[in-house]
């Protein structure tokens, strides 16, 4: 493998992983807001009582929840992104 393939192949694997940490990031993120709205619009339901709502009751279950969608996205993004790379490294040196 020569120097100028495996700098640009270093470069691709650090895109890669900001890649999938700022998906983490975002779908952990939206599963949390998603949680809160949902808490929110229970909040206007006859069923909530006079006293309203517990958000734990929402928010609780939301963070395991989006700890695993948020990595499973982000690991199918690093799986394909390092199986791209190591094809086309492998294409590249024959």
């Amino acid at each position: 493998m020569s120097i100028a393939l495996a700098r640009a192949a270093r470069v691709a694997r650090a895109l890669w992983i900001v890649w999938a940490v700022l998906v983490w990031n975002v779908v952990f993120d939206h599963v949390i807001v998603a949680a809160g709205r949902q808490a929110i619009r229970a909040t206007g339901r006859p069923s909530s009582g006079i006293n309203g709502i517990n958000i734990d009751e929402f928010m609780r279950p939301a963070i395991p929840r989006g700890l695993w969608i948020a990595t499973v996205a982000a690991s199918a993004i690093l799986v394909i992104g390092f199986s791209c790379i190591q094809l086309t490294a492998r294409a590249q040196s024959r």
